[in-house]
């Protein structure tokens, strides 16, 4: 059974997106959808849109294989919550495959659960997150995150992506594809939040290092070391470090990549440069060291996007 632990002024499609993904997928099966949104006070719940659902208590519920924890804007008070804390740590100790979507990561945070553990959460919160949860290995532009039994998503609709993904590992590749392509969705994303993210994105960068980021995006032939960068931002190269990992959420070596990924995504995809070329212009130097790159950021090498592009 899936259990969708909801409460006051969550999110709705944190919720409704994964039940939707899981009832197609499970119609596909050929069984009834086996979904229960639970949270501490059993009856109807509020969302942030004011939408209600209606949610049973937090009771032992043994049937419960997997636990999708929403998030949304009473995040805070539910991660402070000791009933609901006390479950999802029950829950873990239990083995039982237990996801965030969103800020629900707070609750998983809280928990311990994420202690030692790779993890994201949306793009907004990345800098309060990690001051926050030191010892979460915060991964900020992961679609969604798993590490041993717990999983965790990036904004909202993340956690429908998320829940493919889990359609997959218990029903099968095919299972996913035919609820994905029921739901008009991809099957598997590509990309990180970067793409959707004003702040990682790192197109039109604002903030203190706004024009940091502005003139990198436009030497990335050239060697952009932290200290080169510490040094064009009138810092010592330790404070750089610091200050740019505060604002952003990203250590420069991080956003330098992701800047020289973006624009080598496009010179792929919109131009017939050689792929040996383009890793020359966008300061990969190596093909295959800009192949590696896009493997962790698309899943897939620069020839397949070039490939995907032309076909579309």
């Amino acid at each position: 059974m899936i259990g969708i632990l909801i409460f006051p002024d969550f999110q709705l499609l944190d919720a409704a997106g994964p039940i939707s993904v899981f009832e197609i997928a499970m119609r596909h099966r050929g069984a009834g959808p086996a979904i229960k949104t639970i949270a501490v006070n059993p009856g109807p719940v509020r969302s942030s849109s004011g939408v209600e659902l209606l949610a049973r208590g937090l009771r032992p519920h043994a049937a419960i294989t997997t636990l999708i924890v929403a998030g949304g804007s009473g995040i805070r008070i539910a991660a402070k919550c000791e009933k609901t804390l006390g479950f999802v740590r029950a829950m873990g100790r239990r083995g039982v495959r237990v996801a965030s979507v969103c800020s629900g990561a707070y609750i998983l945070a809280e928990a311990g659960l994420l202690d030692g553990r790779r993890a994201t959460t949306h793009w907004r919160r990345t800098q309060d997150f990690l001051a926050a949860y030191p010892k979460v290995k915060l991964e900020p532009d992961r679609i969604f995150t798993r590490d041993g039994n717990i999983w965790t998503s990036a904004g909202i609709s993340a956690g429908i992506d998320l829940a493919l993904a889990m359609v997959a590992e218990d029903f099968g590749d095919e299972v996913a594809r035919d609820t994905a392509r029921q739901l008009v969705l991809y099957h598997r994303r590509s990309g990180g939040q970067s793409q959707f993210s004003s702040l990682l994105e790192l197109k039109a960068p604002t903030g203190r290092f706004g024009p940091l980021l502005a003139w990198a995006r436009e030497h990335l032939d050239e060697p952009l070391t932290v200290e080169a960068l510490a040094e064009r931002a009138g810092m010592s190269t330790r404070h750089f470090t610091r200050a740019f990992m505060a604002e952003t959420g990203s250590t420069p070596s991080k956003a330098v990549e992701r800047l020289r990924i973006e624009v080598a995504r496009e010179q792929v995809q919109s131009s017939s440069a050689a792929i040996e070329r383009v890793a020359e212009t966008t300061g990969f130097r190596d093909p295959e060291r800009m192949r590696r790159a896009f493997l962790r950021a698309f899943g897939q090498p620069p020839q397949s996007l070039r490939r995907a592009a032309r076909a579309g």
